[in-house]
């Protein structure tokens, strides 16, 4: 058989890999009707769960059965990707999955891409390129934190923004045009000066939206907190009560860290990366002298430096903004300014984690508006004010005109409205295979 004109019939599973009882396999493009028919015998009704046989009949004298699967049939448009769509809801065992996707090969159907699915959605119309990131960024969310900024990002609310931004500036372009067109109809001066107005107005906007310290790419990708200071003060020990497990080597013996040591974990309700240095002190050992030095790039590039100690007072070269933590304070109190524990006492490491985790919300923390998510979206709406503001500094018409337009491609760019073909390769990819 094969697939009516279109895009061809592609299917993956939408479930993850490993021992389940259900493993659910879609399917999407011109044909799908058709490949149901030979599998069901018949189409269910739409939107609706239908138990049927699934049957191979290459054989018409001999079908062979399957499995007994839940089918569910979307008629397209009104289905996640805009074509007609369905899914099988397969016992998930692997000779289950290999027989269905066997039989869906010889009905013409052939193995989806990475994001193949949520890429056919975004060419049909039914999101935006900034929507089909939130979607792939609510795949990944770790925290309630990053599922609530994925999901507000996969439902348009930065899209909405942006499609805003696109309207006032056509209106504001428009005018421009007019402008140009009719200069000698003695338009009243008043036209100019509002549209000037209008879109440092809306230059502005963009800047505030720039300007928020990074906040939404920092919950999307995780914060990094490293721990510093002098070798044997306790940052292993620290970096394991932290993680709850021992991720790294602890002994009285100075210098055994030698490279940086990552773990994982929530604070606030904000994924972080929690990296153990190398002790920071003067070594002519090769080794343990590069482990200083890598220790120093961390505190450079985290998010938030923890400056360890265990005397009466921090050492004088402490990174701005640090938390300060005095270790073992059964042997003497802690400084102002530092928050005393007893890692190997337990004494303090409740504080510890209540203002790591307010310090972790604080770097992340919402402002007016949504926030901006990506990198990408940061260099178009940069791209985007830049081009506005040499408008606004143009005194001859046409060329003021010539720099929104390229505003407007700018912001078309970021949410897939005009000229993102190269782009759509790297954003899919991200996907896992199924959606």
């Amino acid at each position: 058989m094969t697939a009516r004109a279109g895009h061809t019939p592609i299917f993956a599973l939408a479930t993850g890999a490993g021992r389940a009882a259900i493993a659910v396999m879609r399917l999407s493009g011109a044909g799908c009707d058709d490949i149901l028919r030979s599998l069901c015998g018949g189409l269910p009704a739409p939107r609706q769960a239908s138990l049927r046989g699934l049957w191979r009949r290459d054989d018409p004298v001999a079908p062979v059965l399957l499995d007994r699967a839940l089918v569910l049939w979307f008629p397209g448009p009104r289905s996640y990707t805009g074509e007609d769509s369905a899914e099988l809801h397969l016992h998930a065992g692997p000779a289950v999955i290999a027989a269905v996707a066997d039989a869906l090969v010889a009905l013409g159907a052939r193995p989806a891409e990475p994001g193949e699915f949520t890429r056919r959605a975004f060419a049909n119309g039914r999101m935006d390129l900034v929507e089909a990131e939130g979607i792939a960024d609510l795949i990944e969310a770790e925290t309630e934190a990053q599922r609530r900024q994925a999901l507000d990002q996969s439902d348009g609310m930065l899209s909405r923004l942006y499609d805003g931004w696109a309207a006032r500036l056509r209106v504001l372009l428009a005018h421009q045009e007019a402008l140009i067109d009719f200069p000698d109809e003695d338009l009243p001066p008043e036209i100019e000066r509002a549209l000037l107005g209008d879109l440092a107005a809306l230059r502005q906007e963009m800047q505030a939206h720039l300007d928020d310290g990074g906040r939404g790419e920092k919950l999307r990708r995780g914060l990094t907190f490293a721990i510093v200071g002098a070798p044997n003060v306790g940052k292993s020990s620290l970096l394991n009560a932290l993680a709850e497990r021992e991720a790294a080597i602890v002994s009285s013996i100075a210098g055994t860290t030698r490279d940086a040591i990552e773990v994982r974990v929530v604070l606030g309700d904000v994924p972080v990366t929690l990296i153990d240095t190398a002790g920071l002190r003067e070594t002519h050992d090769e080794i343990e002298a590069e482990g200083v030095r890598r220790a120093l790039f961390h505190v450079k590039h985290a998010d938030c430096v923890i400056a360890m100690f265990d005397g009466d007072a921090p050492p004088d070269d402490v990174a701005a903004g640090a938390i300060l933590i005095r270790n073992k304070i059964d042997l003497g109190p802690a400084p102002d300014g530092a928050i005393g524990i007893s890692v190997h006492h337990g004494q303090g490491m409740d504080m510890l984690r209540a203002a790591l985790a307010e310090r972790a919300r604080a770097l992340t923390a919402a402002s007016a508006g949504p926030p901006l998510t990506r990198a990408r979206h940061r260099a178009a709406i940069e791209e985007t004010a830049s081009h506005l503001a040499t408008a606004l500094d143009m005194d001859w018409p046409e060329m003021r005109g010539e720099d929104m337009r390229q505003a407007m491609r700018a912001l078309g760019r970021l949410t897939g409205a005009v000229g993102v073909e190269d782009l759509l390769d790297t954003v899919f990819g991200q996907f896992c295979i199924g959606k």
